[in-house]
């Protein structure tokens, strides 16, 4: 499933800026409004001169052809600029062009982008302050189902008020463009920290799961489910103060309506989805959120996914049917209860997981205080319960002694058996003087 702020869309959803394909479409006053953007932007950056980009702009108009050289291909074919350089202006463009349309906002720059929409970093401009503002392609604004979903995002993240989400500030239409305003984390994600330093320290993975399951615990409160917790969705700050971050896949609780809707459907990021969620089912409960949130400290832990696959359907079947790998099987350094605690969380039978995230927690600060989960429990060996079991029966087997009253020295065996020779050795004396006094 694509992740909507991947760099590595950023290209794909940016192409009609600049391109020829953008020349080609639209009104023609649309196409000199992007050049112009270009034009302007090329000669700023000191890449080319403004003599330069008008010789290039002339044989474009000259032309009155769609079929001719766009403005950027122009520049390029005449070594002005290259590829790379075009496809960094085109992000610029876009922003630029974006920003003519939200009133309220100066853009600043692109954050990343995807197929589900596009973010930017802005300033709002009323209350001096850093923003960053999701972006629906105009290819989905005139998709019904994506505009509803869009603004059910906005809606979903309004609700929530912690420290570990977050914030929502506005949602709304401005011309051809649906934004939805949200707070600016200057940071990364745990993602990015997984790939930079292939894994987490437990201690520091433990620390970033607690916020986490604060965060989550507070939207179930308020009857959400978030649905799509993972490493690309946990943002941190410098101070390293986790967000929970992206509410569109979050869902009511209580919306019957939309479970009906999307019963059979699998939504969520297969790497890190819950096996109800795999399965469509309606109903689903808090646990679903942590169990995702299981796989992302899984994975924050080992540095490996919980399950592995040739394509989504492969691993969305593992996470139904595999049996999971503990993860202190994957990394021996892990103490035996953060893994307890995992694997608790992944349990693929919900009632089998924590229920709540209250449950969950006292887990997590449990392990960190280096003692042993309350709730968690892992199963003893076979082979220590045969022992177990074979050591009660022989307690059973055994005739139990009273020792409530002393013992007579009477009953001791060494006593009787010289009580028994001394009575022998008086019977034998006594039948020797018998015979002697008889002869």
């Amino acid at each position: 499933m694509p992740d909507e702020t991947d760099p590595g869309e950023g290209t794909k959803s940016g192409s009609s800026s600049g391109s020829k394909s953008g020349s080609k479409s639209g009104s023609k006053s649309g196409s000199v409004s992007l050049d112009t953007i270009l034009g302007r932007l090329v000669v700023e950056q000191g890449l080319a001169t403004s003599e330069e980009v008008r010789k290039c702009a002339d044989e474009r108009r000259a032309a009155d052809d769609p079929s001719h050289d766009s403005l950027a291909e122009l520049l390029v074919k005449r070594d002005y600029i290259t590829p790379n350089q075009l496809e960094r202006l085109r992000g610029m463009v876009e922003a630029e062009r974006t920003g003519q349309q939200i009133p309220g906002y100066r853009i600043l720059g692109k954050l990343g982008a995807g197929a589900m929409a596009t973010v930017f970093k802005a300033k709002q401009l009323s209350l001096d302050r850093m923003v960053a503002i999701k972006v629906l392609p105009r290819k989905y604004s005139s998709n019904a189902e994506f505009i509803a979903r869009f603004y059910a995002e906005g809606r979903a993240a309004a609700q929530l008020n912690h420290p570990n989400i977050v914030q929502a500030y506005d949602v709304g239409k401005s011309g051809e463009f649906h934004y939805f305003v949200m707070e600016y984390v200057e940071g990364s994600t745990v993602f990015d920290q997984i790939v930079r330093h292939k894994r987490y320290s437990e201690k520091d993975a433990i620390d970033i799961a607690i916020q986490i399951a604060e965060a989550l615990d507070h939207a179930h409160q308020k009857g959400l489910i978030h649905r799509d917790v993972k490493p690309k969705n946990v943002m941190l700050t410098k101070e390293g103060v986790a967000k929970l971050a992206d509410m569109g896949l979050a869902r009511a609780i209580s919306d019957k309506e939309a479970a009906e809707a999307e019963a059979g459907k699998a939504y969520g990021t297969p790497y890190y989805i819950s096996p109800e969620q795999i399965r469509g089912e309606k109903n689903l409960t808090p646990a679903a959120d942590i169990y995702s949130l299981g796989a992302t400290v899984y994975h924050m832990v080992t540095g490996s996914v919980p399950y592995e696959g040739k394509n989504p359907s492969d691993v969305m079947h593992k996470h139904l049917k595999a049996e999971l790998v503990p993860p202190d099987h994957v990394n021996p350094k892990l103490t035996a209860g953060v893994s307890q605690v995992i694997e608790m969380m992944m349990a693929k039978n919900p009632k089998g997981r924590y229920q709540t995230c209250k449950d969950l927690l006292t887990d997590l600060r449990a392990v960190r205080a280096g003692e042993r989960p309350v709730i968690a429990r892992s199963e003893a060996p076979a082979s220590e319960l045969a022992k177990l079991a074979a050591e009660a029966a022989r307690a059973t087997g055994e005739i139990p002694v009273d020792k409530s009253t002393p013992t007579s020295p009477w009953s001791h065996p060494l006593v009787q058996v010289i009580v028994t020779i001394v009575v022998l050795s008086v019977i034998v004396n006594v039948v020797l003087l018998l015979l002697l006094t008889l002869a």
